[in-house]
Protein backbone atom coordinates (compact mmCIF):
# COMPACT_ATOMS: atom_id res chain seq x y z
CA UNK A 1 0.00 0.00 0.00
CA UNK A 2 0.87 3.81 -0.52
CA UNK A 3 2.70 5.60 -3.25
CA UNK A 4 4.69 4.56 -5.58
CA UNK A 5 8.48 5.80 -4.47
CA UNK A 6 7.40 7.09 -0.84
CA UNK A 7 9.55 3.87 0.37
CA UNK A 8 13.09 4.53 1.94
CA UNK A 9 15.94 3.66 -0.46
CA UNK A 10 19.68 2.85 0.75
CA UNK A 11 18.88 1.21 3.62
CA UNK A 12 22.37 0.56 5.32
CA UNK A 13 23.62 -0.36 8.97
CA UNK A 14 26.88 -0.28 10.32
CA UNK A 15 27.75 -2.06 13.26
CA UNK A 16 31.15 -0.44 15.47
CA UNK A 17 32.62 -0.99 18.31
CA UNK A 18 31.28 -4.73 18.89
CA UNK A 19 27.35 -3.26 20.28
CA UNK A 20 26.27 -0.17 18.54
CA UNK A 21 24.82 0.45 15.19
CA UNK A 22 23.83 2.89 13.24
CA UNK A 23 20.92 2.52 10.31
CA UNK A 24 20.67 4.85 7.63
CA UNK A 25 18.63 5.43 4.70
CA UNK A 26 17.30 8.09 1.79
CA UNK A 27 14.23 9.56 2.03
CA UNK A 28 12.09 8.24 -0.98
CA UNK A 29 11.99 10.02 -4.42
CA UNK A 30 8.09 10.94 -4.40
CA UNK A 31 8.39 11.61 -0.70
CA UNK A 32 7.18 15.24 0.20
CA UNK A 33 8.58 17.52 2.14
CA UNK A 34 5.77 16.66 5.93
CA UNK A 35 7.10 12.59 5.13
CA UNK A 36 8.37 11.08 8.71
CA UNK A 37 9.83 7.45 8.81
CA UNK A 38 10.17 4.89 11.81
CA UNK A 39 12.35 2.18 12.30
CA UNK A 40 11.41 -0.41 13.97
CA UNK A 41 13.61 -3.98 14.23
CA UNK A 42 14.03 -7.49 16.27
CA UNK A 43 16.15 -9.95 16.08
CA UNK A 44 13.59 -12.88 16.24
CA UNK A 45 10.56 -13.77 14.48
CA UNK A 46 9.29 -14.30 17.36
CA UNK A 47 10.23 -11.04 19.35
CA UNK A 48 8.28 -7.68 18.99
CA UNK A 49 9.28 -4.94 16.94
CA UNK A 50 11.29 -2.63 18.92
CA UNK A 51 11.00 0.87 17.44
CA UNK A 52 14.35 3.25 17.26
CA UNK A 53 14.63 5.55 20.52
CA UNK A 54 17.63 7.86 19.04
CA UNK A 55 16.79 9.21 15.50
CA UNK A 56 19.05 10.82 12.76
CA UNK A 57 17.48 13.61 10.96
CA UNK A 58 17.61 15.50 8.00
CA UNK A 59 17.66 19.48 7.65
CA UNK A 60 13.82 18.90 7.56
CA UNK A 61 13.12 17.26 10.23
CA UNK A 62 12.91 13.88 9.01
CA UNK A 63 13.79 11.08 10.20
CA UNK A 64 16.92 9.20 7.94
CA UNK A 65 18.70 6.94 10.61
CA UNK A 66 18.46 5.21 13.91
CA UNK A 67 21.47 4.97 16.58
CA UNK A 68 21.40 1.72 18.63
CA UNK A 69 23.33 0.95 21.80
CA UNK A 70 23.85 -2.27 23.51
CA UNK A 71 22.75 -4.32 19.86
CA UNK A 72 23.57 -8.27 20.18
CA UNK A 73 22.43 -10.33 17.17
CA UNK A 74 23.06 -13.92 18.28
CA UNK A 75 21.29 -15.97 15.20
CA UNK A 76 23.10 -14.20 12.58
CA UNK A 77 19.62 -12.79 11.27
CA UNK A 78 17.89 -9.22 11.85
CA UNK A 79 14.69 -8.05 10.59
CA UNK A 80 13.56 -4.42 9.85
CA UNK A 81 10.61 -2.24 9.13
CA UNK A 82 10.61 1.20 8.38
CA UNK A 83 6.85 2.84 7.85
CA UNK A 84 6.11 5.90 7.69
CA UNK A 85 3.71 8.88 7.38
CA UNK A 86 2.07 12.20 6.10
CA UNK A 87 -0.62 14.09 6.03
CA UNK A 88 -3.41 11.90 5.22
CA UNK A 89 -1.61 9.56 2.97
CA UNK A 90 -0.18 5.93 3.33
CA UNK A 91 3.14 5.54 2.68
CA UNK A 92 5.19 2.30 1.35
CA UNK A 93 6.92 0.37 3.79
CA UNK A 94 10.05 -1.35 3.96
CA UNK A 95 10.79 -4.68 5.17
CA UNK A 96 14.17 -6.45 5.24
CA UNK A 97 15.63 -9.13 6.49
CA UNK A 98 18.82 -9.96 7.04
CA UNK A 99 21.30 -12.58 7.32
CA UNK A 100 24.39 -11.34 8.47
CA UNK A 101 26.90 -14.23 7.02
CA UNK A 102 25.64 -13.37 3.42
CA UNK A 103 24.23 -10.04 3.60
CA UNK A 104 25.82 -6.70 3.00
CA UNK A 105 23.29 -4.47 4.29
CA UNK A 106 25.15 -4.61 7.85
CA UNK A 107 28.67 -4.30 7.78
CA UNK A 108 30.88 -3.97 10.89
CA UNK A 109 33.76 -1.72 11.60
CA UNK A 110 36.19 -3.82 13.33
CA UNK A 111 38.01 -2.59 16.36
CA UNK A 112 41.77 -3.05 16.11
CA UNK A 113 43.58 -6.36 17.60
CA UNK A 114 44.36 -6.83 21.08
CA UNK A 115 46.92 -7.60 23.56
CA UNK A 116 49.67 -7.29 20.59
CA UNK A 117 52.86 -8.64 21.30
CA UNK A 118 56.19 -8.44 19.40
CA UNK A 119 59.09 -10.66 20.42
CA UNK A 120 62.65 -10.22 18.63
CA UNK A 121 66.03 -12.33 19.61
CA UNK A 122 69.18 -11.99 17.24
CA UNK A 123 69.82 -15.51 17.42
CA UNK A 124 66.68 -16.75 14.86
CA UNK A 125 67.27 -13.39 13.21
CA UNK A 126 63.54 -12.83 13.20
CA UNK A 127 60.33 -11.88 14.98
CA UNK A 128 57.47 -13.55 16.28
CA UNK A 129 54.04 -10.78 16.57
CA UNK A 130 51.02 -12.21 18.21
CA UNK A 131 47.56 -10.41 18.89
CA UNK A 132 43.79 -11.81 19.70
CA UNK A 133 41.44 -11.29 17.46
CA UNK A 134 38.95 -8.14 17.42
CA UNK A 135 35.85 -8.10 19.40
CA UNK A 136 32.71 -8.43 16.89
CA UNK A 137 28.81 -8.39 17.50
CA UNK A 138 28.43 -11.54 15.81
CA UNK A 139 31.45 -13.93 14.39
CA UNK A 140 33.19 -16.12 16.76
CA UNK A 141 35.68 -18.39 14.40
CA UNK A 142 39.38 -17.01 14.42
CA UNK A 143 39.32 -18.34 11.00
CA UNK A 144 37.09 -15.69 9.09
CA UNK A 145 39.56 -12.99 9.91
CA UNK A 146 42.48 -12.15 7.60
CA UNK A 147 45.39 -10.03 8.93
CA UNK A 148 47.67 -7.60 6.70
CA UNK A 149 51.06 -6.58 8.72
CA UNK A 150 53.30 -3.86 8.01
CA UNK A 151 56.59 -3.73 9.16
CA UNK A 152 58.76 -0.69 9.11
CA UNK A 153 62.25 -0.33 9.60
CA UNK A 154 63.65 2.45 11.88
Amino acid sequence: AGMNGTAIENFVCVIFNVSFMNCTWHVGRSASGDTQYFLYWKTSKKEDFTGCQNYIKDNCGRHTGCRFQNVTIENKKAYFLVNGSRSGQNIQSYMKTIILISDYIIVEKLTPPSNVTVNCTEASHGCEIQWQRPRTSHVKKDGCFKYEIVIENK
